[in-house]
């Protein structure tokens, strides 16, 4: 039987053989590069099938940019990204990034039809986002405007569903039961700085990362903090590895001091990494509930803490992280702390 994962490599191989042979592998200078990369999180290798079950994204950050407005932005959109705060710094690499994705979430029992009072609402999103960030080698600022959809209309209930059939396991049958249709808009800001970076010869090094973020909206209103370490061998010259959330797009190489873009003999690297994140957490539409309409919610807990321990490897243009990761109750009601894996594939073309 083919599971989550087993999909997963498989397309990962086959982008690495393709890809390996394309035109796309035409060199050209570090700062024409964009990246796109590939998020998958799921909690099948804990053997659970609940909480924050499943979330998807794939993401496109541009080429270094001296100005936003060099992707040709649209014309009425030019006068608040010049007004955005933090991102705007003269003197400062920018790139602009554009993604879509959806997260879904589900109680513990999926078997039960009834309304599980005690247990988190089902719920999904489906989502777009828009990211502008402004770089230098110490600290990366991230702007992201999040649009989309909580509800029946992010078709996550038929994802999980025909996913399940699939894969012939549990059929979720309280669907019925999930948050109301709602738009959502939110806004983010984080900075990471490079606090710390080493070089311990013959290629090996390492690097300290903390981060500082806020998000304002109808879906998600926190304030959250942590750090993240890396060690290994041709470390990447990039901001690290993040979890599925707004400004986790931090994959794009900075320059040339990156392994992605070392002479093709030596475009092999490797590295493992380690952190954490604490978020104090105001609202969240999937356990408050609907923000406008009666729905079923949970009393949540304010302040989440998230640990996150993984392994990197760079081959080529390629950098294919994984990590597992492990989050403290999100509610009052809820059984156990909450532990799941997170995989992403990313590429410089």
């Amino acid at each position: 039987m083919m599971t989550r994962y087993s999909f997963f490599f498989i397309l990962v191989l086959f982008f690495v053989l393709v890809c390996g042979t394309h035109p796309c592998f035409a060199e050209k200078d570090p700062e024409e590069h964009s990246t796109l990369t590939f998020y998958l999180e799921n909690d099948v290798v804990t053997g659970t099938d609940r909480e924050y079950t499943n979330g998807v994204k794939l993401t496109w950050i541009s080429k270094d940019l001296s100005d936003y407005h060099e992707i040709d932005t649209p014309a009425w959109s030019r006068n608040t990204i010049d007004a955005l705060p933090f991102v705007n710094k003269p003197g400062t690499v920018r790139n602009v990034s554009l993604s879509i994705g959806q997260n879904m979430y589900a109680p513990e029992d999926l078997e039960r039809t009834d309304l599980i009072l005690d247990d988190r609402p089902y719920a999904g999103i489906t989502y777009l986002a828009a990211g502008f960030h402004s770089k230098d080698s110490n600290r990366m600022d991230t702007f992201e405007i999040n649009v989309g959809i909580v509800g029946p209309h992010s078709y996550a209930e038929q994802v999980q569903t025909t996913w399940h059939k699939w894969i012939d396991t549990t059929d979720p049958k309280g669907w019925d039961h999930q948050l109301k249709d709602e738009p959502i808009l939110n806004l983010h800001y984080e900075r990471k700085w490079k606090l710390l970076k080493s070089d311990l010869g013959k290629g090996f090094g390492f690097d300290v990362i903390p981060h500082l973020g806020a998000a304002l909206g109808n879906a998600l209103t926190e304030i959250n903090t942590g750090v993240q370490a890396r060690f290994g061998w041709h470390l990447p010259n990039d901001y690290g590895t993040f979890l599925i959330r707004p400004g986790s797009d931090t994959n794009a190489p900075m320059n040339e001091n990156d392994p992605r873009f070392y002479p093709i003999s030596r475009r092999l690297g490797y590295h493992f990494f380690a952190g954490f994140n604490t978020s104090a957490v105001l609202r969240n539409i999937f356990l408050d509930g609907n923000t406008f309409r009666d729905s079923h919610r949970v009393d949540k807990k304010p302040v989440v803490l998230q640990g996150i321990a993984g392994v990197a490897v760079i081959v080529h243009r390629f950098k294919i992280t994984y990590a597992y990761v492990y989050q403290t109750k999100e509610y009052d009601t809820q059984n156990e702390d909450q532990e799941y894996a997170s995989m992403t594939v990313s590429y410089s073309f």
